[in-house]
């Protein structure tokens, strides 16, 4: 895995215009596609770096850093969950 300095900074610049308003409906949509396909892929690269450390070809360091953005990745998605729950059950408690 290769590790950079400007990483954070770099990813920031990228996500910076999804914190802005969607222009039209399907914006929403495939920013929720997208951001399903990168948890996805997290996963999978925190397992194949787990499999190539119990075989021998990866350095603890790559594992370490796999795991942490594997479990932020997980953090990151019940968080989103509990919200989506929360506010079904406000919806549900309305008055009609």
């Amino acid at each position: 895995m290769d590790i950079r300095a400007l990483n954070a900074s770099q990813n920031y610049a990228a996500l910076k215009d999804a914190t802005k308003p969607s222009a039209t409906p399907g914006d929403g949509v495939k920013f929720a596609g997208r951001m399903a396909d990168d948890f996805s892929a997290t996963l999978q690269q925190g397992e194949e770096a787990a499999k190539a450390a119990m075989t021998g070809d990866a350095d603890p360091h790559a594992l370490v850093q796999a795991l942490a953005q594997t479990e932020l990745a997980v953090e990151a998605a019940v968080t989103v969950r509990n919200k989506v729950v929360e506010a079904y059950q406000q919806i549900l408690r309305m008055p009609v």
